[in-house]
């Protein structure tokens, strides 16, 4: 039997969902995966759900490892920026968003933290920072569900005859800036 650490157990369930999509994601094919019995898992992983979870928190470091903001950046900047870094993570992997939705990673709290501060230090009202962020979240999530969606094997990626294709990116960004310019209208009035 080989011996496996959580660090591995991860890893190893990441590169199965990329192989195989987050629905044929199993603890039995992991378990074959590792050369583990199944119950050995459990060791590392009460349940599928804390695996889920440690596995959405794993696959959100590149974006997790992303620079706060400082002082000095324009937050609107910053604000598309960060908001752009966690699509493209979202995107590093198969079913990305999918395994994202309804996660908040425990160790992501205090960057969270920073982040709002940051919105509200540059004049951004606590209550509309939050929203705004929330909002971009939520977005970028179905944004990105919906590409990935479009993208899945066996789906066919060409839409109807009378119907354009989508740039997914384009209209990412189309919505961006309309969440941002939303938020720039409301920070200015309250200025």
């Amino acid at each position: 039997m080989t011996k496996v650490n959580r660090e591995i157990v991860v890893s190893e369930a990441l590169d199965l969902l990329d192989e195989v999509g987050l629905d044929a994601v199993s603890t039995r094919r992991l378990a074959k995966r590792l050369s583990v019995e199944q119950p050995s898992l459990y060791w590392h992983f009460r349940t599928k759900n804390d695996l889920l979870t440690a596995m959405a928190e794993a696959a959100m470091a590149p974006h997790a490892a992303a620079p706060l903001p400082t002082p000095n950046d324009d937050w609107r900047d910053w604000f598309l920026d960060n908001t752009r870094s966690f699509r493209r993570t979202l995107l590093m992997r198969r079913d990305g968003a999918r395994l994202h939705a309804g996660t908040t990673p425990a160790s992501d709290l205090d960057r969270i933290r920073h982040k709002m501060n940051f919105l509200v230090a540059s004049g951004v009202p606590e209550r509309d920072a939050q929203m705004a962020m929330l909002a971009a979240s939520r977005f970028t999530v179905g944004s990105v569900l919906e590409e990935q969606a479009d993208a899945g094997p066996g789906d066919s990626s060409d839409p109807p005859a009378d119907m354009p294709a989508i740039d997914h990116e384009s209209a990412f960004e189309a919505g961006l800036n309309l969440i941002l310019n939303g938020l720039v209208h409301t920070a200015a009035r309250t200025a």
